[in-house]
């Protein structure tokens, strides 16, 4: 039996990047349809990886890159909002912004899963301590968000321990495992690889 230990161990036998891979969990599903019963939910990990985290606020703060309602015609199209999404892991916003965040980066926010959300990424008011409890629940989150037969997450960082980043597998294949309609049935197989690496399988 393969476990999610064991496929790490495998993976690090890969030549060493230059650069810290990403470790990306992928499961493919069976005898279910995400169109029909999709997943769009959260799942905390026991051991978060470090995340880079922009806010949408009413003003500028000192403890997150922040965009605040001056800065919107900076992103005058597409291209320059999809450069902002790729520059960060999640977005959080402070509820009264919410609506002008929609109507201006929803379109490229939305599709690729990062628009901040009442599960994970809203706040009432922009406080520090707002900001930073809301900051710290992100890290710990991964967002699962079922629209193909397949998903991808991204569960740690190379440089993580096996350990650590066997327990973040774990718990995000058991929890996806409850949320599917017919419980681990649905899933056909579970892969692990890093951003450079070939995938290998994993027991479920």
């Amino acid at each position: 039996m393969v476990t999610a230990i064991d496929a790490i161990k495998e993976l690090r036998k890969e030549k060493k990047k230059k650069f810290v891979q990403t470790v990306d969990l992928i499961i493919n599903f069976q005898k279910y349809d995400p169109r029909k019963q999709g997943l769009n939910t959260f799942v905390q990990v026991p051991h978060p990886a470090e995340k880079r985290i922009c806010a949408f606020l009413t003003k500028k703060s000192k403890i997150v890159d922040t965009i605040i309602k001056e800065d919107f015609d900076k992103y005058k199209d597409n291209k320059a909002i999809k450069k902002l999404a790729a520059k960060y892991d999640s977005f959080i916003s402070v509820a009264p912004m919410m609506a002008p965040v929609a109507t201006k980066f929803g379109r490229v926010l939305g599709p690729i899963g990062k628009m901040p959300s009442p599960q994970a990424g809203i706040i009432p008011v922009d406080t520090d301590e707002k900001i930073a409890a809301e900051l710290d629940k992100m890290k710990k989150v991964i967002r699962i968000r079922t629209k193909e037969n397949s998903l991808k997450l991204n569960v740690g960082k190379e440089d993580m321990s096996d350990e650590d980043l066997a327990e973040n597998i774990e718990a995000v294949v058991k929890k996806i495992g409850e949320l599917l309609p017919n419980k681990k049935e649905n899933i056909k197989n579970i892969l692990v690889k890093f951003t450079m690496a070939k995938p290998v399988r994993i027991d479920k």
